[in-house]
């Protein structure tokens, strides 16, 4: 790679915060930018399930901004009518006792769906969906990608960034650069088995959302809670220590074990409707977050909610920062 070439064209690989984020920076400094994704649409984990008959948040339950640049972005998205705050009835339940959480912490949420922000960041950008990149190789000073669905990628790119979960990276990495494979390979990501659960005769409740502790569910919500939901859909997560020991569960078993555990929290689940999602990759960080990993000597770049603390706000950050560090080591050439 000649570093001192000028960074004109960058493929982003993933949709999901990080990678918009960064993406959107990138071609607001003038490079051209193609977003390649492996699923049907933008997002990630901020992810809803709709059905027929019901939808349900099956992802990023809600984020929160605490970077002055974040709380920015979130009042631009809240006046696009994409996000709103949440106010939930909290509780938490831990050694067989429900009480009041104390947490004053503003919670949002992408309305009216989760994936709202997601669609939103992703105007005016060239965004490729069910493209999964299986290699890259260097070609005269540019990088070709393949791809599993269509091949190679015509275009070459000056600059690559991986906006994917940790072991993915790796994945992608481990012929191209030691640094980056290191630092990929050391995070520790978990799983998390989801449940959507529509429970007819389960009584109201005192509470919109709840944290359980020391159980094999760490959360429950009351979708219908959220601000442009309707419905009784539930969505119940599995603890990442539970789910990660059986992320290779059957999805019937691991309904089974998570049936009983709400059972014993005292909800009614006869005659309940479920659907299942595994999340291989759900959440997990370096224990020393870097914010993203930019290698101008190669041009390829790192960033995601796993390099910057684990959380929505995160993921955003971190692309952004990528961004500007790319653009800050090419303006000089050009």
């Amino acid at each position: 790679m000649n570093p001192k070439r000028a960074i004109k064209k960058v493929a982003v690989i993933g949709a999901g915060i990080a990678g918009l984020s960064c993406a959107r920076e990138l071609q607001s400094f003038g490079m051209l930018v193609d977003v390649f994704e492996k699923s049907r649409g933008p997002s990630g984990r901020m992810s809803t399930r709709r059905m027929q008959d019901w939808s349900a948040d099956h992802g990023a339950q809600y984020f929160t901004a605490r970077d002055p640049r974040f709380i920015k972005e979130v009042q631009r998205w809240r006046q696009a009518g994409i996000a709103d705050i949440w106010t939930p009835k909290l509780k938490v339940y831990e050694s067989n006792v429900w009480c009041d959480s104390s947490s004053q912490e503003t919670r949002y949420v992408g309305t009216p769906n989760m994936n709202s922000p997601g669609k939103y960041l992703t105007e005016d950008l060239s965004v490729k969906y069910e493209r999964t990149i299986t290699g890259l190789e260097s070609r005269d000073g540019q990088w070709a990608i393949h791809c599993s669905e269509s091949g190679v990628v015509a275009t070459l790119y000056d600059c690559v960034v991986f906006a994917i979960p940790a072991p993915q990276a790796s994945a992608l990495l481990k012929n191209l650069d030691a640094r980056a494979s290191s630092i990929s390979d050391s995070a520790q990501m978990k799983a998390c088995w989801t449940m959507m659960a529509h429970l007819p005769n389960q009584l109201a409740t005192d509470f919109d959302a709840a944290f359980i502790n020391q159980e094999i569910i760490n959360w429950i919500c009351q979708n219908g809670s959220k601000p442009m939901r309707q419905g009784t859909m539930w969505t119940i997560n599995g603890s990442p220590a539970w789910s990660q020991e059986n992320v290779e569960l059957s999805k019937e078993d691991a309904q089974d074990q998570m049936m009983e555990c709400l059972t014993r929290l005292g909800f009614n689940c006869q005659d309940a409707e479920i659907s299942m999602h595994r999340w291989r990759y759900a959440s997990g960080s370096l224990e020393n977050s870097i914010d993203f990993l930019s290698l101008p000597d190669i041009r390829l770049g790192l960033c995601g909610d796993w390099l910057n603390g684990g959380r929505v706000e995160g993921a955003w950050l971190s692309g952004l920062g990528l961004a500007v560090d790319i653009h800050q080591s090419t303006k000089q050439y050009l």
